[in-house]
């Protein structure tokens, strides 16, 4: 079982779930997204309470031992991504669309060579787009075996030995690494406390 959640961290963290978890949040400007994030995985868990979370040594947060779910979450902007499942490791992103100054020199830093054909097959005014979507498979990639963001430019996401599937939701770029297929849709996304994009 996947479940794909997708919510806004002003709506969430302002939700009354948050101020019961606030005690636990991060102070500063992760403390936010903090919050939104783990009132979407206690709303998607519900009515069981929120278990102990820890933290790996890459900085994946995951369940403590003998509780059978994993998950991970990203944010981009306003908005959270949450992959739940039960059958192993997932790794999820999310990133709004949007010009970033050096993209296509990180691309040209990150990107396989298959990823680059990919982007070169693009119109140009698609190939921003295609950066973006290129970007969350090889960030859920990373995210799905714990690894650190400088292991990203060994990732080809074109791969076939990776399961996975990625969305563009309006302004959204979304993706899924997860250890079973899993297809990522308009209708396998539940969208909490946001109207639909």
């Amino acid at each position: 079982m996947y479940q794909f959640l997708l919510g806004k961290i002003s709506t969430l963290s302002a939700d009354p779930l948050a101020s019961t978890l606030a005690d636990m949040a991060p102070q500063g400007a992760r403390s936010a997204s903090w919050l939104a994030g783990r009132t979407l995985l206690a709303s998607a868990l519900s009515p069981s309470p929120l278990p102990e979370i820890i933290v790996g040594e890459q900085g994946k947060p995951a369940f403590v031992d003998a509780y059978p779910f994993w998950f991970n979450l990203s944010h981009s902007g306003d908005d959270i991504a949450l992959l739940l499942s039960d059958e192993g490791e997932v790794g999820c992103d999310i990133e709004v669309i949007r010009p970033h100054e050096n993209w296509q020199a990180l691309a040209n830093a990150v990107f396989s060579v298959a990823e680059h054909a990919e982007l070169e097959r693009e119109d140009p005014e698609a190939k921003l787009a295609a950066f973006w979507r290129i970007w969350t498979r090889k960030e859920a990639i990373v995210k799905q075996r714990g690894g650190s963001a400088w292991q990203i430019v060994s990732i080809d996401s074109t791969s076939r030995s990776h399961s996975v599937s990625q969305l563009r939701l309006g302004s959204l770029s979304l993706a899924v690494c997860t250890p079973t297929p899993f297809t990522l849709t308009t209708g396998s996304i539940t969208h909490h406390g946001m109207s639909r994009v």
